[in-house]
């Protein structure tokens, strides 16, 4: 963040009273010193077209570029503050009020209303820097705590817009109060399933930070933007810290406490598209009585599979989502210490049906191994499809957790058991594909489903080959004699009753076809996501239940095995009996 921002920046927030006009209407860019006052990007969203830097606009400005036109309708417009403490200083709390209220025509530091954003209708709280500092006062808690109230009465989801610092310590503890306040309404509003989406803007710190604002299901950031509890000036250095690069909307993200880093200009399409995915009210059917999708199985080479299943131009799990998902919006961080890229957490359309997605990609870094971030991003995802009853798709591609000194101290045990956990709890549908290689833990934690799909030359194990090799043999160049014993292809977890279809792939793999691998792998869930709708949840969690319940028994092995080998005697039975009746009636 460079020093004349950040001394900018504390002066405004140390003064509260300079205009926000005397910072946004510039002709020369503070940052970078191009011209503004010819580019149409500073006209519209106060953004420099050359650096990128978004400069501070009004809470009216925001609702402007946010909502449809003429949509809004502001609520509690009257509510102002008084002196409830009859705070004492220099200058009059009461004065400070008058006058901020004078100077940007608001009657507090929120404005709160009902408007529509791409035609969905929502509950809009927008918090206004230019007045106080955005700070929360006992109106603004009221009027904050009332929005979420009128969104759940209506039915409607949030979206707030917090430009924030500081505290209103003129209101003393009152102040303070409000954190638990607007907390309480916002989890009236949760526990209706609603949307609530907040954008952090520059600043966005203090008490609305560290209350409702952080407890939206997703939250988005703009470039640049001073994020975090305390103000910048306020922090305690460390040994060898950057204090002017922690609190910032890049250090957040990368830390994964944030979902996404969204220019200006593209908050509103965003915001519009997660609103479409999230309320909406479709969900597929199925013309034919649900059934398992007949399949053939047939001899396949286990190192064969191997080979195929890592092949440096196999399709990984992002090539699938941008062709078999429209408007598909990824989500990131785990909210507690980093983003892994490895995972790929979002939603978007398979068909007309909104689904989330959790996906291993074995091309983002580690091998696409998971750490304990990963799994508990992945928890993230599981918990928004509870939230909102949305159907959860899984793709499996890794050779298993990241395990190592560090991982281990950031609980990667606790966050595969806890992954493993939600994913057998959950109650809506469930589909996991294994695209590639399905490697022991990391691949299990998110792959037990209501149904399995796994791809025709992808591969699941309880240990690598090589490993494998090593313990049996203390030769890791034996992979390929290891790989026929342990029954890692599609065809033996088939026959063992781990997974319910083999999807084809085209000759020779996946990579030879990525688009046909695709057209396959979509055709297949959405067959059996139509068929997981046609019967009741009881009977589906019922069933899923007793899937894993009932797996690696002997007797269900057993029954399995011998099943199949009884039809396939009866059919060669059959077959030489029709034989044996045709000589005889030649003869």
């Amino acid at each position: 963040m460079n020093n004349h921002l950040i001394r900018i920046l504390n002066s405004v927030i140390n003064k509260e009273q300079i205009e926000p006009q005397k910072i946004e209407l510039r002709d020369l860019c503070l940052i970078c010193n191009s011209e503004l006052n010819r580019s149409n990007l500073y006209k519209e969203f106060r953004v420099c077209d050359k650096c990128n830097f978004h400069y501070s606009i009004s809470a009216r400005d925001r609702i402007k570029l946010l909502s449809d036109e003429d949509s809004f309708e502001e609520f509690n417009q009257s509510l102002s503050s008084i002196d409830p403490i009859k705070f004492s200083s220099n200058n009059s709390y009461k004065e400070r009020l008058i006058k901020d209220q004078n100077r940007t025509g608001l009657s507090e530091a929120v404005i709160t209303g009902k408007c529509t954003i791409d035609g969905n209708p929502v509950i809009l709280i927008v918090l206004d820097f230019g007045f106080m500092g955005g700070t929360i006062s006992s109106v603004v808690g009221e009027k904050v705590a009332l929005g979420f109230e009128k969104a759940s009465k209506l039915k409607l989801p949030v979206i707030s817009i917090i430009s924030s610092g500081g505290s209103r310590y003129q209101e003393g503890i009152l102040s303070l109060m409000q954190m638990a306040k607007t907390t309480i309404s916002h989890q009236n509003h949760a526990s209706k399933n609603l949307p609530f989406i907040s954008i952090l803007t520059n600043p966005a710190t203090g008490q609305a930070f560290a209350s409702f604002a952080n407890l939206a299901d997703i939250i988005l950031a703009e470039p640049g933007s001073i994020i975090g509890f305390s103000p910048v000036r306020h922090l305690q250095p460390e040994s060898n810290s950057d204090n002017e690069s922690i609190n910032t909307a890049e250090s957040h993200f990368e830390n994964g406490m944030i979902d996404a880093i969204v220019d200006r200009k593209e908050q509103k399409k965003i915001i519009g598209t997660l609103l479409d995915l999230l309320t909406a009210e479709y969900k597929l059917e199925s013309k034919t009585k649900s059934s398992t999708m007949p399949i053939k199985t047939k001899q396949s080479n286990g190192w064969k599979s191997i080979q195929i299943s890592r092949h440096t131009s196999r399709p990984s799990s992002i090539d699938y989502i941008i062709r078999i998902l429209n408007d598909f919006i990824e989500i990131h961080g785990d909210k507690y210490y980093k983003d892994d890229e490895n995972i790929i957490v979002g939603i978007g359309h398979l068909g007309s049906q909104t689904v989330v997605i959790i996906a291993q990609d074995r091309n983002r870094g580690n091998n696409g191994s998971t750490s304990p971030e990963g799994f508990r991003k992945a928890q993230r995802g599981i918990k928004l499809a509870s939230k909102f009853n949305l159907p959860l798709i899984t793709l499996v591609d890794t050779p298993g957790p990241n395990s190592n000194e560090s991982t281990e101290q950031r609980g990667l045990g606790h966050s595969i058991a806890t992954t493993l956990s939600e994913m057998i709890s959950l109650e809506v549908p469930s589909i996991s594909a294994i695209i590639g290689e399905g490697g022991n833990s990391g691949a299990l934690a998110i792959g037990v489903s209501d149904k399995i799909l796994m791809m025709e030359n992808a591969i699941y194990t309880v240990i690598s080959p090589e490993n494998a090799a090593e313990i049996l043999y203390q030769d890791k160049n034996r992979a390929e004699e290891a790989s026929q014993s342990l029954k890692i292809t599609a065809n033996d977890c088939f026959n063992l009753g781990i997974i319910d279809i083999v999807i084809p792939e085209p000759s020779g793999g996946a990579h030879t076809n990525p688009d046909e691998a695709a057209r396959q792998l979509r055709k297949y869930l959405l067959k059996e996501l139509s068929g997981l709708y046609s019967i009741s949840k009881r009977r589906r969690l019922k069933s899923r239940y007793k899937r894993f319940r009932k797996v690696g028994e002997y007797s269900s092995s057993f029954k399995i095995s011998l099943s199949r080998e009884i039809t396939s005697i009866q059919k060669t039975i059959l077959s030489k009996m029709k034989k044996s009746t045709t000589t005889k009636d030649n003869n």
